[in-house]
């Protein structure tokens, strides 16, 4: 063999040593292997982002929660239950906006949208507020879809330097964009305006023949929300109805577990005692008592 020859095979595993050592940097920046979501198998999917290439992945697993696990906000969940099922059926619906105390159930409801619906070909795609950018591309990867979509967006506000502000607002209803029917968006917010409120922005509000004209700030707040058309408001629980919650999710969760949840005077004054000290009385902290109580007493009986 010629010495040429020997010396260049001499250097080949230096060289695939070294081609190794790149692929490991290279391999974090590469986008992962997309694979196309089964709708028929997947209820759900997020949008995400690597780098700049955004794509759907699928969520196999979600809440059990039913309707029934939605207590203390019967008139708005009706509401929402009839949008749903309008759009479920290929009725006219409206895009929704579900606004008001945390821990009320707003998020809650879309998930028990979906396990309701799940067998009329409801499906959900979350979408944070950092990619509502990407809005039109996630609309174009679903369209021709025969699945019904909710694109969910939990917890939403804006800064005025959010770019995803105007691409929100041109696709609910803008320009000459013209959402697919299968396609709703239904929000969660703490805001009713999803943008904070500030006392400058009414400084140039005037009155004109005694009708009030908003100055041009409050006036581009409002225009976002104003394109859902199903405003939906959730208001703070009373002491009540934080009792029947917490109750039915210790019924609920000691069913699962197996575990007899009784309720007495002891197990109410310890559910008060844990929103006194949370300083919040809501669903979510009924629920998380529940969680606590059955899982001390799994501990206890082990």
């Amino acid at each position: 063999m010629p010495a040429t020859s020997l010396k260049h095979l001499l250097l080949l595993p230096r060289l695939a040593d070294k081609l190794d050592k790149l692929l490991d940097r290279v391999q974090p920046l590469l986008p992962p292997a997309i694979k196309p979501v089964d709708w028929n198998d997947v209820p759900a999917a997020l949008w995400q982002k690597h780098q700049t290439r955004g794509y759907l992945e699928a969520v196999r697993s979600i809440p059990g929660n039913t309707l029934d696990d939605v207590l203390g906000v019967d008139r708005q969940k009706t509401l929402v239950v009839k949008n749903t099922e309008q759009f479920v059926r290929g009725l006219p619906a409206n895009n929704v906006l579900l606004t008001g105390s945390r821990g009320t159930g707003k998020s809650s409801l879309i998930q028990a949208l979906l396990n309701e619906y799940r067998s009329e070909r409801l499906r959900v795609i979350q979408v944070d507020k950092s990619d509502l950018a990407d809005l039109l591309y996630i609309v174009a990867a679903v369209r021709h879809e025969p699945f019904r979509f909710i694109l969910f967006c939990d917890d939403l506000s804006f800064d005025a330097q959010d770019e995803g502000y105007k691409a929100l607002k041109s696709a609910l209803d803008g320009g000459i964009y013209s959402a697919p029917d299968n396609i709703l968006i239904y929000a969660t917010s703490n805001r009713r305006h999803l943008m904070p409120d500030f006392h400058s922005d009414n400084e140039g509000a005037r009155v004109v023949d005694t009708e009030i004209h908003h100055a041009e700030a409050v006036e581009e707040k409002v225009s976002l929300s104003d394109r859902f058309g199903l405003w939906i408001t959730f208001y703070p629980i009373n002491q009540d109805a934080y009792l029947d919650i917490a109750r039915h999710w210790l019924t609920r969760l000691g069913e699962r577990y197996g575990i007899e949840a009784e309720w007495n005077d002891e197990v109410r004054m310890t559910c008060l005692r844990w929103a006194g000290n949370r300083g919040n009385r809501s669903g979510r902290t009924a629920y998380q008592f529940a969680r606590h109580w059955i899982g001390q007493r799994l501990l206890e009986r082990d």
